[in-house]
């Protein structure tokens, strides 16, 4: 046989072979696609499945009876179905006494500001909800929406008590108490919440010092003095509301009895526009849990150099800004935010300035908060929805 017919003869026979190659391998594709088709189908329904089951919780929603009286409002993990509910001029949604899931293990207490109600907190409740919290809010004897009779200094020493009495509260409900560890809570405040979150980081304060500031500093923090009474308009009348407001503080806050806070449960507080001139630097120089503020630079209710920053000046390196709003004011702390009454002293100060992108820092605002919990109390989920 030439060499020539030996080549011609061996390529047929290869591409014979690869013919064939090709044939069987198309039976044996259709062979395990025939056979694995089952399998196939009940992975992807298991996998969809999953995905279900993996969705974030819902809102659920319960009231606990609060020691001495009032409410604890809680928003919780749930499975159930949200409904919408009405609170006043808020329409909301949540899953009422809805079945408790496990969350991440951990409580946050927020203490409302004055004159405060629940129900402006509660975009930032949903965040930190789905994020695995369970969150608990105290109604502040005096100082809440339903009873605004007494407001500043005379709250401020209730209220830490208040947030203790509140984290009893969820301990005593066994849906609520099965599912946290309350060894480890963290706590936030703006406003006056504010003020309550530095007392249970180890803050001191007084009503001298309450009543020193003001007698320096009224007309260039005059809201912090008189609340939301009356404002300084730059006429004729600024000069006897200043004197009758310095006549009222000096008569009534002369007291220097150093009050605080302390609960051994609570090992992470944030402070949001916080009132805090009246605290003593040197007692929050070493806080006695992790500490963060948030800062709204436009704030002309609690001006920040009077108070968010010059608390920050004085616990730093051993705190952090959890976020900085250059354009925020003293309302960017609630969503929703309330109506407010057209050219009332509310509205002044509490409306957006004019730069503020609510619908853009906000949101970004309650991530940074959820951030700072699970970094500063530790993760722990068992809810596969619940981001870790």
């Amino acid at each position: 046989m030439t060499p020539l017919r030996n080549a011609a003869r061996i390529l047929s026979f290869i591409a014979a072979s690869s013919f064939l190659v090709a044939i069987d391998s198309a039976a044996i594709w259709k062979a395990v696609v025939r056979r694995s088709l089952p399998l196939t189908i009940g992975l992807c329904l298991l996998a969809f499945g999953q995905l279900g089951h993996a969705q974030l919780p819902t809102l659920g929603f319960m009231q606990l009876p609060q020691p001495g009286g009032g409410l604890v409002t809680v928003f919780y993990p749930s499975s159930d179905t949200e409904a919408p509910f009405m609170q006043g001029p808020f329409r909301l949604s949540w899953a009422a006494n809805g079945h408790v899931l496990k969350g991440n293990g951990h409580l946050i207490v927020i203490s409302h500001g004055s004159g405060g109600s629940p129900w402006v907190h509660v975009d930032l409740a949903r965040v930190l909800v789905q994020r695995g919290f369970t969150v608990a809010m105290p109604q502040h004897e005096g100082d809440n929406y339903l009873d605004p009779s007494e407001p500043g200094p005379a709250s401020w020493i209730k209220r830490p008590i208040e947030v203790s009495r509140s984290i009893d509260a969820v301990a005593g409900s066994k849906p609520l108490a099965a599912t946290l560890r309350l060894d480890s809570v963290g706590m936030l405040g703006g406003s006056a919440g504010g003020h309550t979150a530095l007392s249970l980081a180890g803050g001191k304060w007084s009503k001298a010092r309450f009543r020193n500031h003001c007698e320096e500093h009224i007309r260039d923090d005059f809201s912090s003095c008189v609340g939301f009474f009356t404002l300084l308009k730059g006429n004729w009348l600024d000069g006897p509301k200043i004197w009758l407001a310095k006549s009222v503080i000096a008569a009534r806050f002369s007291d220097d009895t150093v009050q605080g806070g302390f609960d051994p449960r609570i090992r992470s507080v944030l402070a949001m526009v916080p009132f805090g001139a009246d605290f003593d630097p040197e007692s929050l120089k070493q806080p006695t849990t992790a500490l963060g503020l948030v800062i709204a630079e436009k704030d002309i209710n609690q001006v920040p150099r009077f108070h968010a920053e010059a608390i920050l000046a004085a616990c730093e390196p051993r705190c952090e800004v959890v976020m900085r709003l250059p354009e925020g004011g003293h309302g960017a702390m609630l969503s929703p935010m309330p109506p407010l009454e057209a050219g009332s002293v509310a509205q002044r100060l509490l409306s957006d300035p004019p730069d503020f992108d609510r619908g853009r820092v906000v949101p970004t605002l309650n991530s940074r908060i959820a951030d700072f919990f699970l970094r500063t109390l530790g993760r722990e989920s068992s809810h596969p929805g619940i981001p870790r």
